[in-house]
Protein backbone atom coordinates (compact mmCIF):
# COMPACT_ATOMS: atom_id res chain seq x y z
CA UNK A 1 0.00 0.00 0.00
CA UNK A 2 0.90 3.44 -1.02
CA UNK A 3 1.44 6.26 1.60
CA UNK A 4 -1.39 7.27 2.69
CA UNK A 5 -1.44 11.08 4.48
CA UNK A 6 -4.43 11.78 6.94
CA UNK A 7 -6.80 13.28 3.75
CA UNK A 8 -6.24 10.07 2.04
CA UNK A 9 -6.69 7.61 5.09
CA UNK A 10 -10.35 9.66 6.03
CA UNK A 11 -11.61 9.39 2.76
CA UNK A 12 -10.88 5.93 2.61
CA UNK A 13 -12.13 5.11 5.49
CA UNK A 14 -15.51 6.87 4.43
CA UNK A 15 -15.71 5.08 1.33
CA UNK A 16 -15.33 1.73 2.26
CA UNK A 17 -11.78 1.49 0.56
CA UNK A 18 -8.29 0.59 1.34
CA UNK A 19 -6.69 3.51 -0.06
CA UNK A 20 -7.09 6.17 -2.43
CA UNK A 21 -5.35 8.11 -4.78
CA UNK A 22 -4.74 11.72 -4.68
CA UNK A 23 -6.80 13.17 -7.29
CA UNK A 24 -9.22 10.37 -7.63
CA UNK A 25 -12.90 11.06 -7.34
CA UNK A 26 -14.34 8.22 -4.85
CA UNK A 27 -18.12 7.93 -2.99
CA UNK A 28 -17.85 9.00 0.26
CA UNK A 29 -20.19 8.42 3.25
CA UNK A 30 -19.99 10.93 6.39
CA UNK A 31 -20.50 10.11 9.70
CA UNK A 32 -22.45 13.19 10.44
CA UNK A 33 -24.28 16.25 7.76
CA UNK A 34 -24.28 19.59 9.48
CA UNK A 35 -26.96 22.53 8.72
CA UNK A 36 -27.95 25.18 10.65
CA UNK A 37 -30.16 28.52 9.64
CA UNK A 38 -30.19 27.28 5.63
CA UNK A 39 -31.62 24.16 6.79
CA UNK A 40 -35.02 25.75 5.37
CA UNK A 41 -33.80 26.47 2.26
CA UNK A 42 -32.36 22.92 1.75
CA UNK A 43 -35.46 21.62 3.14
CA UNK A 44 -37.70 23.52 0.27
CA UNK A 45 -35.79 22.20 -2.25
CA UNK A 46 -35.58 18.75 -1.30
CA UNK A 47 -39.46 18.78 -0.73
CA UNK A 48 -39.88 20.77 -4.24
CA UNK A 49 -38.40 17.77 -5.72
CA UNK A 50 -40.70 15.31 -4.49
CA UNK A 51 -38.42 14.06 -1.72
CA UNK A 52 -40.52 12.74 1.22
CA UNK A 53 -37.90 11.71 3.78
CA UNK A 54 -34.10 12.16 4.47
CA UNK A 55 -31.78 9.07 3.78
CA UNK A 56 -30.56 8.54 8.16
CA UNK A 57 -32.03 11.19 10.16
CA UNK A 58 -29.28 10.02 12.79
CA UNK A 59 -26.60 11.10 10.40
CA UNK A 60 -28.01 14.74 10.63
CA UNK A 61 -27.19 17.53 13.02
CA UNK A 62 -28.93 20.87 12.90
CA UNK A 63 -28.40 23.99 14.64
CA UNK A 64 -29.91 27.44 15.30
CA UNK A 65 -27.06 29.79 15.40
CA UNK A 66 -26.45 32.71 12.41
CA UNK A 67 -29.58 34.50 13.19
CA UNK A 68 -30.63 33.92 17.12
CA UNK A 69 -33.11 35.65 18.12
CA UNK A 70 -34.33 36.05 15.05
CA UNK A 71 -33.95 39.78 13.87
CA UNK A 72 -37.49 40.33 11.63
CA UNK A 73 -40.11 37.86 10.79
CA UNK A 74 -38.25 36.38 7.61
CA UNK A 75 -35.85 34.66 10.15
CA UNK A 76 -38.30 33.84 12.44
CA UNK A 77 -40.29 32.24 9.69
CA UNK A 78 -37.00 30.64 8.43
CA UNK A 79 -36.79 28.88 12.32
CA UNK A 80 -40.18 27.57 12.17
CA UNK A 81 -40.07 25.98 9.29
CA UNK A 82 -37.03 24.29 10.45
CA UNK A 83 -38.53 23.02 13.58
CA UNK A 84 -41.02 21.77 10.99
CA UNK A 85 -38.80 19.84 9.11
CA UNK A 86 -36.57 18.39 12.15
CA UNK A 87 -40.23 16.93 13.66
CA UNK A 88 -41.12 15.61 10.72
CA UNK A 89 -37.97 14.28 9.68
CA UNK A 90 -37.32 12.86 13.55
CA UNK A 91 -33.81 14.34 13.60
CA UNK A 92 -32.68 13.72 17.12
CA UNK A 93 -29.64 16.00 16.83
CA UNK A 94 -31.28 19.40 16.78
CA UNK A 95 -29.97 22.28 18.78
CA UNK A 96 -32.46 25.51 19.47
CA UNK A 97 -31.67 29.04 19.79
CA UNK A 98 -29.32 30.02 22.15
CA UNK A 99 -27.06 26.47 22.56
CA UNK A 100 -24.71 28.32 20.18
CA UNK A 101 -22.44 28.30 16.70
CA UNK A 102 -22.77 24.87 15.07
CA UNK A 103 -19.24 23.82 15.38
CA UNK A 104 -18.75 24.24 19.13
CA UNK A 105 -21.94 22.75 19.82
CA UNK A 106 -20.83 19.99 17.86
CA UNK A 107 -17.39 19.45 20.02
CA UNK A 108 -19.53 19.70 22.94
CA UNK A 109 -21.95 17.71 22.69
CA UNK A 110 -19.00 15.24 20.69
CA UNK A 111 -21.16 13.91 17.83
CA UNK A 112 -18.33 13.79 16.24
CA UNK A 113 -14.86 12.32 16.75
CA UNK A 114 -11.32 11.70 15.47
CA UNK A 115 -11.25 9.48 12.28
CA UNK A 116 -14.75 10.44 11.20
CA UNK A 117 -15.90 12.72 8.63
CA UNK A 118 -18.17 15.58 9.16
CA UNK A 119 -19.64 17.47 6.04
CA UNK A 120 -21.77 20.55 6.18
CA UNK A 121 -23.29 23.21 4.76
CA UNK A 122 -20.74 26.53 6.43
CA UNK A 123 -17.74 27.05 4.84
CA UNK A 124 -15.71 27.04 8.66
CA UNK A 125 -16.75 23.19 8.76
CA UNK A 126 -13.14 22.72 8.89
CA UNK A 127 -13.10 23.58 12.57
CA UNK A 128 -13.60 19.47 13.39
CA UNK A 129 -9.91 18.90 12.44
CA UNK A 130 -8.99 20.20 15.64
CA UNK A 131 -9.57 16.53 16.91
CA UNK A 132 -8.36 15.03 13.87
CA UNK A 133 -11.21 14.51 12.20
CA UNK A 134 -12.01 15.36 8.65
CA UNK A 135 -14.16 18.10 8.36
CA UNK A 136 -15.36 20.09 5.09
CA UNK A 137 -17.78 22.82 4.17
CA UNK A 138 -20.03 21.81 0.68
CA UNK A 139 -23.06 23.62 -0.92
CA UNK A 140 -26.51 23.52 -0.07
CA UNK A 141 -26.98 21.31 -2.84
CA UNK A 142 -24.44 18.73 -1.90
CA UNK A 143 -26.45 18.67 1.94
CA UNK A 144 -29.57 17.78 0.05
CA UNK A 145 -27.78 15.44 -1.73
CA UNK A 146 -26.52 13.84 0.82
CA UNK A 147 -30.33 14.61 2.69
CA UNK A 148 -31.83 11.97 -0.13
CA UNK A 149 -28.85 9.22 -0.51
CA UNK A 150 -26.47 8.97 2.37
CA UNK A 151 -23.20 9.90 0.02
CA UNK A 152 -21.25 12.21 -1.87
CA UNK A 153 -18.56 12.71 -4.33
CA UNK A 154 -15.17 13.94 -2.79
CA UNK A 155 -12.13 14.35 -4.79
CA UNK A 156 -9.17 13.46 -2.49
CA UNK A 157 -7.25 16.38 -2.27
CA UNK A 158 -3.63 17.14 -2.19
CA UNK A 159 -2.11 18.15 1.41
CA UNK A 160 0.50 20.57 2.50
CA UNK A 161 2.26 19.57 5.95
CA UNK A 162 2.81 22.36 8.41
CA UNK A 163 5.28 21.90 10.99
CA UNK A 164 5.12 23.58 14.68
CA UNK A 165 8.24 23.93 16.69
CA UNK A 166 8.43 25.73 20.16
CA UNK A 167 5.67 27.41 22.16
CA UNK A 168 3.57 30.62 22.00
CA UNK A 169 4.85 33.42 23.81
CA UNK A 170 2.63 35.19 26.56
CA UNK A 171 0.18 37.69 24.44
CA UNK A 172 0.08 35.30 20.92
CA UNK A 173 -1.90 33.28 20.34
CA UNK A 174 -3.20 30.61 17.23
CA UNK A 175 -4.93 33.52 15.63
CA UNK A 176 -1.97 35.11 15.69
CA UNK A 177 -0.06 32.03 13.50
CA UNK A 178 -3.57 31.67 11.26
CA UNK A 179 -2.75 35.24 10.23
CA UNK A 180 0.99 34.76 9.95
CA UNK A 181 0.41 31.94 7.67
CA UNK A 182 -2.15 33.96 5.54
CA UNK A 183 0.42 36.86 5.07
CA UNK A 184 2.91 34.83 3.69
CA UNK A 185 1.09 32.52 1.64
CA UNK A 186 -2.16 34.29 1.06
CA UNK A 187 -5.85 33.48 1.54
CA UNK A 188 -6.16 31.03 -1.54
CA UNK A 189 -2.70 29.42 -0.44
CA UNK A 190 -4.59 26.07 0.74
CA UNK A 191 -7.36 26.39 -2.34
CA UNK A 192 -8.78 22.53 -1.93
CA UNK A 193 -5.96 21.26 0.01
CA UNK A 194 -5.59 19.17 2.89
CA UNK A 195 -3.75 21.87 5.33
CA UNK A 196 -1.94 18.61 7.95
CA UNK A 197 -0.02 19.94 10.89
CA UNK A 198 2.39 18.63 12.55
CA UNK A 199 5.28 18.93 14.92
CA UNK A 200 5.99 19.10 18.53
CA UNK A 201 4.22 22.12 18.98
CA UNK A 202 0.98 21.40 18.26
CA UNK A 203 0.45 18.96 21.19
CA UNK A 204 1.35 22.23 23.35
CA UNK A 205 -1.53 24.21 22.49
CA UNK A 206 -4.66 24.26 24.18
CA UNK A 207 -7.77 22.11 23.14
CA UNK A 208 -9.39 25.55 22.45
CA UNK A 209 -6.52 26.84 20.50
CA UNK A 210 -6.77 23.88 18.64
CA UNK A 211 -10.12 25.06 17.51
CA UNK A 212 -9.35 28.27 16.10
CA UNK A 213 -6.57 26.92 14.39
CA UNK A 214 -8.51 24.78 12.17
CA UNK A 215 -11.68 26.93 12.41
CA UNK A 216 -10.05 29.82 10.62
CA UNK A 217 -8.16 27.55 8.05
CA UNK A 218 -11.60 28.09 6.52
CA UNK A 219 -10.21 31.09 5.16
CA UNK A 220 -7.03 29.99 3.94
CA UNK A 221 -9.32 28.35 1.17
CA UNK A 222 -8.43 24.58 2.57
CA UNK A 223 -10.83 21.59 2.02
CA UNK A 224 -9.72 20.51 5.23
CA UNK A 225 -7.57 21.05 7.65
CA UNK A 226 -5.95 18.52 10.36
CA UNK A 227 -4.22 18.08 13.91
CA UNK A 228 -3.03 14.66 15.34
CA UNK A 229 -4.98 14.13 18.16
CA UNK A 230 -3.46 13.27 21.52
CA UNK A 231 -4.25 12.18 24.71
CA UNK A 232 -5.70 15.55 25.52
CA UNK A 233 -8.49 14.92 22.79
CA UNK A 234 -9.42 12.29 24.09
CA UNK A 235 -9.53 13.46 27.65
CA UNK A 236 -11.74 16.33 26.41
CA UNK A 237 -14.03 14.19 24.49
CA UNK A 238 -14.64 10.72 26.26
CA UNK A 239 -16.60 12.28 29.11
CA UNK A 240 -18.88 13.77 26.83
CA UNK A 241 -19.52 11.34 24.52
CA UNK A 242 -19.98 8.96 27.72
CA UNK A 243 -22.87 11.29 28.87
CA UNK A 244 -24.38 10.87 25.69
CA UNK A 245 -24.40 7.08 25.90
CA UNK A 246 -24.41 5.98 29.04
CA UNK A 247 -20.96 3.63 28.82
CA UNK A 248 -18.10 4.07 31.29
CA UNK A 249 -15.58 6.51 30.86
CA UNK A 250 -12.61 4.94 30.24
CA UNK A 251 -14.01 2.38 27.54
CA UNK A 252 -15.39 5.36 25.52
CA UNK A 253 -12.03 6.82 25.81
CA UNK A 254 -10.26 3.41 24.39
CA UNK A 255 -12.83 3.24 21.23
CA UNK A 256 -12.36 6.83 20.75
CA UNK A 257 -7.86 6.45 20.68
CA UNK A 258 -8.45 3.46 18.55
CA UNK A 259 -10.57 5.27 15.74
CA UNK A 260 -8.04 8.48 15.40
CA UNK A 261 -5.99 8.39 11.75
CA UNK A 262 -2.59 9.78 11.68
CA UNK A 263 -0.86 9.90 8.47
CA UNK A 264 2.03 7.91 7.40
CA UNK A 265 5.72 9.11 8.27
CA UNK A 266 6.09 8.98 4.35
CA UNK A 267 3.14 10.53 2.69
CA UNK A 268 3.63 12.90 0.24
CA UNK A 269 3.19 16.17 0.35
CA UNK A 270 2.71 19.07 -2.31
CA UNK A 271 4.19 21.21 0.10
CA UNK A 272 6.26 21.90 3.86
CA UNK A 273 6.52 25.18 5.64
CA UNK A 274 8.10 25.11 9.18
CA UNK A 275 6.94 28.13 11.55
CA UNK A 276 8.53 29.15 15.40
CA UNK A 277 5.81 29.07 17.51
CA UNK A 278 8.44 31.27 19.81
CA UNK A 279 9.17 33.42 16.83
CA UNK A 280 5.63 34.87 16.52
CA UNK A 281 3.62 38.33 17.43
CA UNK A 282 0.52 39.66 17.78
CA UNK A 283 -0.79 40.26 14.24
CA UNK A 284 -3.98 41.77 12.55
CA UNK A 285 -5.57 41.24 9.06
CA UNK A 286 -6.19 45.19 7.84
CA UNK A 287 -9.78 45.97 5.81
CA UNK A 288 -10.32 44.93 3.35
CA UNK A 289 -8.82 40.96 3.24
CA UNK A 290 -8.05 38.54 5.80
CA UNK A 291 -4.27 38.06 4.15
CA UNK A 292 -3.97 41.98 4.33
CA UNK A 293 -1.92 41.00 7.36
CA UNK A 294 0.62 43.47 9.23
CA UNK A 295 2.39 43.11 12.79
CA UNK A 296 0.50 44.63 14.95
CA UNK A 297 3.10 46.84 15.94
CA UNK A 298 2.91 48.68 12.53
CA UNK A 299 -0.82 49.44 12.96
CA UNK A 300 -1.03 50.18 16.50
CA UNK A 301 -2.66 53.55 17.25
CA UNK A 302 -4.90 52.70 14.99
CA UNK A 303 -8.83 54.25 15.99
CA UNK A 304 -11.46 51.78 17.46
CA UNK A 305 -15.00 52.35 17.11
CA UNK A 306 -16.40 48.88 18.42
CA UNK A 307 -14.98 45.81 19.52
CA UNK A 308 -16.05 42.25 18.92
CA UNK A 309 -15.07 39.35 20.43
CA UNK A 310 -16.93 36.16 19.39
CA UNK A 311 -17.91 33.40 16.42
CA UNK A 312 -17.00 30.17 15.64
CA UNK A 313 -13.22 31.13 15.81
CA UNK A 314 -12.51 33.22 18.96
CA UNK A 315 -15.72 33.07 21.12
CA UNK A 316 -14.66 30.13 23.42
CA UNK A 317 -13.83 30.29 27.22
CA UNK A 318 -9.85 30.97 27.08
CA UNK A 319 -10.83 33.97 24.15
CA UNK A 320 -13.44 35.30 26.97
CA UNK A 321 -10.79 34.63 30.22
CA UNK A 322 -8.13 36.38 27.71
CA UNK A 323 -10.84 39.39 27.58
CA UNK A 324 -11.41 39.61 31.31
CA UNK A 325 -7.76 39.02 32.21
CA UNK A 326 -7.19 42.50 30.29
CA UNK A 327 -10.76 44.46 31.37
CA UNK A 328 -11.34 43.49 35.05
CA UNK A 329 -11.14 46.44 37.05
CA UNK A 330 -11.08 48.38 34.12
CA UNK A 331 -13.35 51.17 32.06
CA UNK A 332 -13.20 50.64 28.04
CA UNK A 333 -12.21 54.15 26.02
CA UNK A 334 -15.09 56.33 25.96
CA UNK A 335 -16.71 56.13 22.51
CA UNK A 336 -15.92 52.64 22.05
CA UNK A 337 -18.64 49.81 22.42
CA UNK A 338 -17.30 46.20 22.93
CA UNK A 339 -19.62 43.57 22.37
CA UNK A 340 -18.84 39.74 23.80
CA UNK A 341 -20.85 36.91 22.78
CA UNK A 342 -20.00 33.67 23.92
CA UNK A 343 -19.76 30.38 21.27
CA UNK A 344 -22.50 28.44 23.16
CA UNK A 345 -24.28 28.43 26.10
CA UNK A 346 -22.01 26.08 27.55
CA UNK A 347 -18.98 28.45 27.29
CA UNK A 348 -21.68 31.22 28.52
CA UNK A 349 -22.26 29.09 32.03
CA UNK A 350 -18.65 28.80 32.69
CA UNK A 351 -17.62 32.25 31.83
CA UNK A 352 -20.20 33.08 34.25
CA UNK A 353 -19.59 30.92 36.95
CA UNK A 354 -15.90 32.30 36.72
CA UNK A 355 -16.86 35.64 36.77
CA UNK A 356 -15.91 36.45 33.61
CA UNK A 357 -19.29 37.78 32.20
CA UNK A 358 -19.34 40.32 35.56
CA UNK A 359 -15.78 41.75 34.85
CA UNK A 360 -16.61 42.15 31.29
CA UNK A 361 -20.04 43.88 32.41
CA UNK A 362 -18.61 46.19 34.93
CA UNK A 363 -16.00 47.39 32.13
CA UNK A 364 -18.44 48.36 29.98
CA UNK A 365 -19.29 45.29 27.50
CA UNK A 366 -22.10 43.71 26.43
CA UNK A 367 -23.10 40.65 26.44
CA UNK A 368 -25.24 38.83 23.48
CA UNK A 369 -27.00 35.85 22.82
CA UNK A 370 -24.85 32.83 22.14
CA UNK A 371 -24.46 32.45 18.31
CA UNK A 372 -23.21 34.03 15.38
CA UNK A 373 -23.76 37.72 16.30
CA UNK A 374 -22.79 40.32 13.77
CA UNK A 375 -20.20 38.13 12.11
CA UNK A 376 -22.33 38.05 8.98
CA UNK A 377 -23.98 41.12 9.18
CA UNK A 378 -27.10 39.86 10.41
CA UNK A 379 -27.93 41.89 13.35
CA UNK A 380 -26.28 42.41 17.03
CA UNK A 381 -23.69 45.12 16.68
CA UNK A 382 -23.80 46.43 13.13
CA UNK A 383 -21.27 49.17 12.55
CA UNK A 384 -22.25 52.80 11.22
CA UNK A 385 -20.67 53.35 7.80
CA UNK A 386 -17.18 54.85 8.12
CA UNK A 387 -16.89 53.28 11.76
CA UNK A 388 -13.99 50.80 12.48
CA UNK A 389 -14.16 47.72 13.75
CA UNK A 390 -11.50 45.20 15.24
CA UNK A 391 -12.95 41.88 15.69
CA UNK A 392 -11.73 38.27 16.84
CA UNK A 393 -14.16 36.80 13.66
CA UNK A 394 -12.68 35.58 10.77
CA UNK A 395 -13.57 37.47 7.49
CA UNK A 396 -12.96 41.23 6.95
CA UNK A 397 -14.18 41.92 3.19
CA UNK A 398 -15.83 44.63 2.58
CA UNK A 399 -19.68 44.87 3.77
CA UNK A 400 -19.14 41.37 6.09
CA UNK A 401 -20.47 42.76 8.81
CA UNK A 402 -23.55 44.76 6.86
CA UNK A 403 -21.92 47.79 6.41
CA UNK A 404 -20.00 48.38 3.29
CA UNK A 405 -18.16 51.72 4.29
CA UNK A 406 -17.10 50.57 7.49
CA UNK A 407 -13.59 48.94 8.07
CA UNK A 408 -12.80 45.51 10.07
CA UNK A 409 -9.74 44.47 11.27
CA UNK A 410 -8.94 40.89 12.76
CA UNK A 411 -7.69 40.20 15.71
CA UNK A 412 -7.04 37.68 18.44
CA UNK A 413 -9.60 38.23 21.48
CA UNK A 414 -6.85 39.79 23.88
CA UNK A 415 -5.85 42.97 21.06
CA UNK A 416 -9.42 43.32 20.82
CA UNK A 417 -9.97 43.80 24.84
CA UNK A 418 -7.11 45.49 24.73
CA UNK A 419 -7.87 47.60 21.81
CA UNK A 420 -11.06 48.28 23.73
CA UNK A 421 -9.39 49.43 26.77
CA UNK A 422 -7.15 52.25 25.07
CA UNK A 423 -9.95 53.02 21.66
CA UNK A 424 -7.03 52.28 19.53
CA UNK A 425 -5.34 49.04 18.26
CA UNK A 426 -3.47 47.92 20.77
CA UNK A 427 -0.63 44.76 21.98
CA UNK A 428 -2.32 43.28 24.86
CA UNK A 429 1.03 42.97 26.16
CA UNK A 430 1.58 46.53 27.01
CA UNK A 431 -1.81 46.76 29.60
CA UNK A 432 -1.46 43.39 31.68
CA UNK A 433 0.95 43.57 34.20
CA UNK A 434 3.92 41.78 35.28
CA UNK A 435 1.86 40.10 37.55
CA UNK A 436 -0.84 39.43 35.51
CA UNK A 437 1.11 38.31 32.65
Amino acid sequence: MAPQTFAQKAIARAAGRAEVAVGEIVDARPDLILSHDNTAAIARMFYQLGLKRVKDPDRLAITLDHAVPPPTPRHAQNHAEIRRFVAEQGVRHFFEAGRGICHQVLSEEALVLPGQMILGADSHTTHFGWMGAFGAGVGRSEVLALWATGEIWLRVPESIRIVLEGRMPAGVTTKDLCLRIFGDLGADGGLYRSVEFAGPGVHALSIESRMTLTNFMAEFGVKNAYLPPDDAVFDWLAPRRARRTGEPTEAVWERIAAGALYPDPDALYEAECVYRLDDLEPMVACPHSVDHVKPLREVAGTRVDMAFIGTCTNGRLEDIAAAAEILRGRRIAPGVRLLVIPASSEVLQEALRRGYIQALVEAGAMIGVPGCGPCMGNHMGIPAPGEVVISSGSRNFRGRMGTPEAEIYLASPAVVAASALRGRITDPREVLSPVRA
